[in-house]
């Protein structure tokens, strides 16, 4: 290579460590601060537990809703004993008024919402033929609408101060549909286009609206998931999958990592390796990815067992599901508020 050729490479790539440098020190000035935000999160056990404790230690002020008042108790008693400023109201997402009801109680205690974390959730593992309309409606409410009302309800005020962020806790099952999880993954797709659709339309405003679609999380969630047709084995491979440091990611990991999207303005986060190489193949070949999908729905449990009836993960232990296997899930239950 000659002398000249070789200068013009340095330069180049000189340049380039140049430009990244300016980007990454840019987002750390423009970073978004969380002290003294007020910051609602829809949830109060498993990720939104491990978001809470995230903020609090930043010092923001929290606003917690769920459904189970033992569970907010739990939430609100453990984040206060660490010395965060909290408040728990009990709420169904998926009912508008009792979301009007929530927010107006925020506003109420703290004044105006900074933040919307949109992360309550809800599972159905088991074939797509043993599903009825029910499912299908839980999980649409709990993952459109109960987001859908939850911005509506804070948007009017972060519209008029022109600021505010908005993070909806979708899935990489809101990228790509998941064999024996079709309600979850059509609702997931749901929040995920409105998700970005509300990014395109607020940013006018100053509001930045951030989609997370992360990969499986060790966040002790599997007992509360729905598990039809044979639904000890479902449970089972939804556990282990879930436990695996091969497939999922600590609930803390994952809470950073999507925070630190919030934090910059991130149009969107992906975490797990198994996620973004999945995300990536499906945008390269939606043909290859369901094929092989295709192929994996082969192997896993097929209708019959319980049927169409449905039993909660907590329900449908086995030596499998409460083997070394699944420790860290079990483990991560007991911490995040998920023994209920």
């Amino acid at each position: 290579m000659k002398a000249d050729d070789q200068k013009k490479l340095w330069w180049l790539a000189a340049g380039a460590g140049a430009l990244l440098a300016a980007r990454a020190i840019s987002r750390k000035l423009n970073a978004y601060d969380f002290n003294r935000k007020v910051v609602l999160i829809t949830g109060a056990r498993g990720l939104a537990l491990v978001m809470a404790r995230q903020l609090a230690a930043e010092g923001a002020r929290l606003a917690l809703c769920a459904r189970d008042e033992t569970e907010l108790e739990n939430a609100r008693r453990e984040l206060a004993e660490k010395g965060a400023e909290v408040f728990v109201h009990k709420c169904d997402i998926t009912h508008e008024q009792e979301v009007q009801a929530f927010v107006a109680a925020v506003q109420e205690e703290y004044g105006l919402v900074d933040v919307l974390i949109n992360n309550a959730g809800v599972i159905h593992a088991g074939p797509v033929t043993e599903m009825t309309i029910k499912e299908f409606e839980e999980a649409i409410n709990t993952h459109f609408w109960g987001p859908l009302y939850m911005t509506l309800a804070v948007l009017p005020e972060m519209k008029a101060r022109r600021e505010g962020r908005i993070l909806n806790i979708s899935s990489i099952g809101g990228i790509i549909s998941v064999p024996h999880l079709v309600p979850y993954s059509a609702s997931k797709f749901a929040l995920t286009g409105l998700s970005e659709g509300l990014r395109e339309e607020l940013k006018k405003y100053n509001i930045t609206v951030t989609t997370a679609t992360p990969g499986l999380m060790q966040t002790g969630s599997p007992r509360h998931a729905f598990a039809k047709g044979h639904h000890k084995e479902e449970y089972a491979l939804f556990k282990i999958l879930d436990s695996s440091p091969l497939t999922s990611m600590t609930a803390e990991e994952s809470a950073r990592k999507i925070l630190d999207a919030l934090r910059h303005g991130d149009a969107q986060v992906t975490t797990t390796l198994p996620a973004k190489l999945g995300a990536l193949l499906h945008g390269f070949s939606p043909e290859l990815m369901t094929d092989i999908f295709a192929l994996v729905n082969k192997v896993l449990p097929g209708e019959g067992g319980i049927g169409k009836n449905r039993a909660k993960g907590y329900e449908s232990e086995s030596r499998l599901s409460a083997s070394s296997l699944t420790e860290r899930t079990q483990q991560a239950a007991q911490k995040n508020n998920e023994l209920l």
